[in-house]
């Protein structure tokens, strides 16, 4: 886990991490919100259904987006953040099994009010950018 104070953190400072969407990932996203629409547990639904051209059934979109928690919470800054806000889109699908790089850069420091602002991007493993984010955190010093 990262301990960037606001004073170490910089525009232009970036971090990443991997992550692979299992089935027990979203097994436990669609137990923990109650979320049973049948794009994310049908596949025959999804294929029939889905328009798209969609293969499989749909990771949860917030599902994908929870990754940006772990983004600000252990990697920019880790420890000494506070999740203000997230505005995010999905951009393209997200199936299990994918690996997932979650990337955010630092675009803003605001020292008076001790927050940062972090431009976000999510890219499956074929480089494919499937979600982009702008954050805000508040960062202890």
């Amino acid at each position: 886990m990262n301990k960037y104070t606001l004073y170490d953190l910089k525009p232009g400072l970036t971090e990443s991490f991997k992550v692979t969407v299992t089935q027990g990932i979203q097994d436990n996203f669609r137990d923990m919100t109650g979320d049973v629409n049948p794009m994310h547990i049908d596949p025959e639904y999804v294929k029939k259904f889905g328009g798209g051209g969609y293969t499989d059934c749909l990771v949860y979109g917030m599902c994908t987006a929870s990754f940006y928690s772990t983004l600000v919470g252990v990697y920019l800054p880790g420890e000494k953040c506070l999740f203000h806000e997230c505005d995010v889109a999905w951009t393209a699908p997200v199936y299990v099994g994918d690996e997932l790089t979650v990337t955010g850069k630092v675009a803003e420091v605001d020292e008076r009010f001790k927050r940062i602002k972090i431009k976000a991007y999510i890219e499956n493993q074929r480089g494919e950018r499937v979600s982009r984010a702008t954050l805000i955190t508040g960062v202890r010093e």
